[in-house]
């Protein structure tokens, strides 16, 4: 394999072949000046952001911290403005250990990009996916919307993603010590009585290169894919996933992420679905397809139409799960709290209600970056 050192891939991404390395050192300081003033006026430039289309701005913001990583010493910097190091947040978790409890959800660094780079954002851990085994478009544009009056935003990307092979060839290049979980899925040509296969080929290639894996099956995206949260067919995957597991020589924590939509009946079928098949935990929640109390006008929501909620609206349904599950369980799994954490009252509060590890994502893009820090910072003031 041709290893391109650091300088040729800026040139790469942002400058083409033909320019020298001072033009590489200026546009290094005019970032470094953009970065700061990024981090001291997140609010201002959300504004600014926000004028745009979501998944243009996701796509733009996305390859400028591509580039913003390769800088020399960028990773260090990112560092001491936004992480904290203290072993009042280390937590072991399924028999993993965290520097702290606060994780990016799935869905940010999708293909596996830039997870080395999001390690010095403070974060305790990312998430990556869903992957699924053949590369896949998603659904048809536009499928993000922001509901700025709610802190929210509403998604039917539908598993875009370059495909398990693709990912896997990127972890394998993982120079950072961040802990990556690997959310899997199945493609959306795939019938749902071919389902398990699909899960079965993310999880083998996935293997070697991921922390814990996370099954996903209830996003409202993929059509027919919440029927796998069915009892029967979710008991069929699950211990298919773990007999595999087991026959590892260290196998690897497997969780399952649930929608917020069940029912308390349905959850009470996901505690001895999790009992049975022996599973390390829960990711609760993912986005839901409930428009109740929103601030946001009615006809701008029905005009936007299908996909999935998530944000501060989620916040409560999100922790009522996290705590409904905690104690019908007994604590006898581990769970990882999403949904609608804005702050660090919502992280704590979170943590309360059951949750072992937390993880953000709507309330990264409203707050920025600052957000993981600050969760960090209260959680050692209350520790």
């Amino acid at each position: 394999m041709i290893k391109i050192n650091r300088h040729k891939k800026i040139k790469m991404l942002v400058l083409g072949t033909g320019f020298s390395n001072d033009i590489i050192l200026i546009l290094s300081v005019l970032v470094l000046v953009l970065l700061i003033f990024y981090l001291s006026s997140y609010k201002f430039l959300r504004k600014i952001l926000f004028l745009f289309d979501p998944e243009f701005i996701h796509k733009i913001s996305f390859h400028f911290l591509k580039i913003i990583f390769l800088l020399p010493k960028s990773l260090s910097f990112w560092k001491f403005f936004l992480q904290l190091n203290n072993d009042k947040l280390k937590k072991e978790v399924f028999g993993i250990s965290f520097d702290n409890p606060v994780g990016l959800a799935a869905g940010f660094d999708k293909d596996a990009e830039i997870f080395d780079g999001l390690s010095s954002f403070g974060f305790g851990f990312v998430e990556i996916g869903t992957v699924t085994p053949l590369a896949q478009q998603g659904n048809p544009k536009p499928r993000l919307f922001r509901l700025k009056e709610d802190n929210a935003v509403i998604n039917r990307m539908g598993f875009n993603n370059d495909g398990v092979e693709a990912i896997t060839s990127r972890l394998r290049r993982k120079k950072s010590k961040i802990i990556v979980g690997g959310n899997i899925g199945k493609n959306k040509l795939t019938p749902n009585e071919s389902a398990i296969n699909d899960y079965v080929i993310c999880f083998e290639k996935l293997f070697d290169h991921v922390d814990y894996f996370v099954v996903n099956v209830s996003s409202p995206n993929t059509p027919g894919l919440r029927d796998l949260q069915d009892k029967e067919p979710l008991t069929k995957l699950l211990n298919h996933l773990q007999k595999i597991n087991n026959s590892k020589s260290h196998p690897k924590p497997i969780l399952l992420k649930i929608a917020p939509d069940l029912t308390n009946t349905q959850l009470d079928d996901i505690v001895d679905i999790i009992g049975e098949t022996r599973l390390d935990g829960v990711v609760a929640t993912n986005t839901t397809i409930n428009r109740d109390n929103l601030k946001t006008d009615k006809l701008t929501v029905d005009k936007i139409g299908n996909g999935g909620l998530s944000g501060r609206p989620l916040k409560d349904r999100s922790t009522e799960v996290i705590k409904y599950l905690s104690k019908k369980s007994n604590k006898s799994f581990a769970i990882i709290g999403v949904g609608g954490i804005s702050s660090s009252k919502d992280a704590i509060e979170k943590l309360e209600a059951g949750a072992d590890l937390i993880q953000i994502y709507t309330g990264f893009i409203y707050e920025g970056p600052f957000l993981v820090k600050k969760i960090n910072k209260e959680l050692i003031n209350i520790s």
